[in-house]
């Protein structure tokens, strides 16, 4: 196994959209691994292959405390949303930034595990939350798309800030 490279705003990538993946086989069970891995040496509860510059639609979630119950999503698809929620929410790749965003409160959706099945479920709550939000990301998309165009503006000035700061260091 290894830990991915994570892209970070505004890094272009991170708005590349993701391909259907073909066929389950070993190469995407590997890169599912690796994402998982990823993800819980980032402490993220989420991710997405394109965040890891992987332009494939798998998605992977841990919401368990024990970080032991994985869930893989392949081509995953939302086919009904209900209902508004706003919650606060923060990216991997969007480090130490969080902002309230709105999203359907639940939703339906199909996906296919890595043993080729499919399965048609629905959910709420934070399950709700984070499938939205890893879909978005297969579509390009990233929660702060969600926030006014001042507060991006702002995030984006604390970015550049920041790499203009740790380029002095260096």
């Amino acid at each position: 196994m290894a830990i991915l490279e994570v892209l970070h705003f505004p890094d272009p990538r991170l708005r590349n959209k993701a391909d259907p993946v073909e066929k389950i086989d070993a190469d995407i069970k590997q890169i599912a691994e690796n994402m998982l891995e990823t993800m819980y040496a980032e402490s993220g509860i989420g991710l997405a292959a394109t965040q890891v510059n992987i332009p494939k639609r798998i998605v992977v979630i841990d919401l368990s405390e024990e970080k032991n119950e994985p869930l893989i999503l392949i081509n995953p698809e939302i086919t009904k949303r209900e209902g508004t929620e706003t919650m606060r929410e923060g990216c991997l790749s969007v480090p130490d930034y969080y902002d309230t965003v709105e999203r359907a409160e639940s939703i339906e959706f199909n996906y296919e595990t890595l043993s080729n099945e499919l399965i048609k479920t629905n959910t709420d709550g934070l399950l709700a939350v984070c499938v939205q939000h890893e879909i978005d990301h297969l579509d390009g998309k990233l929660f702060i798309d969600y926030l006014s165009p001042l507060k991006r503006q702002r995030l984006k000035k604390k970015i550049d800030k920041q790499e203009k700061l740790q380029q002095n260091v260096l």
